[in-house]
């Protein structure tokens, strides 16, 4: 679990592409001593387990499910990425419960300034529009946020100063494609009203 207050912005410094890909990932602020192989660090909203860490950097290995469903097939040398440790008993939940189980990727389709924040909209995906709700959470790029406005074609989210520096977020271009969790506790409360 995570809480979506990223900790730092990762780069990725190399990638194996034999089967499943092994990607290392460089962190300058992010403490991986208490981090243990086969613990879970969120890569840009994606629930990724170490595989091997030195003091600054860690490799993840990403399956072929994790290639189709999420910005990771994209990541090359260069690559900066989001990053969160898992959550630990006792820490502050500042964002809202993450899984960092990706539902798929989404596009930018317009980005303004809004006073001193950032207004994002994204594509809505058609088959994720019943879990996104104004005033609802929602993860992109492994950032907890609000969503302010939906409609048929977009949802969109305000990205203040702070968010627009310690995250990815303030550097997206238009059509640069994103990682996506909806709400989990829409997913369950959807599945629960089907059943």
């Amino acid at each position: 679990m995570f809480t979506g207050i990223i900790q730092d912005i990762g780069s990725v410094t190399d990638i194996i592409k034999n089967g499943d890909w092994v990607v290392s990932i460089q962190t300058r602020a992010l403490s991986l001593a208490p981090t243990a192989i086969g613990a879970s660090i969120s890569c840009a909203g994606a629930c990724m387990t170490v595989i091997a860490k030195t003091d600054h950097s860690f490799q993840i290995q990403a399956s072929a499910e994790s290639l189709s469903k999420t910005t990771i097939k994209d990541w090359k040398v260069g690559t900066q990425i989001n990053l969160e440790p898992a959550l630990r008993m006792g820490d502050e939940l500042g964002g809202h419960l993450v899984t960092g189980h990706v539902d798929g990727t989404i596009r930018l389709v317009s980005r303004m300034q809004d006073g001193d924040s950032l207004r994002l909209q994204f594509s809505m995906p058609k088959d994720l529009t019943r879990f996104i709700a104004p005033k609802g959470s929602i993860v992109i790029d492994g950032v907890s946020l609000t969503v302010n406005e939906v409609s048929n074609d977009f949802f969109g989210v305000n990205i203040i100063p702070h968010t627009q520096q310690a995250t990815t977020l303030g550097a997206l271009h238009m059509d640069d494609e994103v990682n996506l969790e909806v709400d989990m506790m829409a997913r369950y409360l959807d599945r629960l009203i089907q059943k």
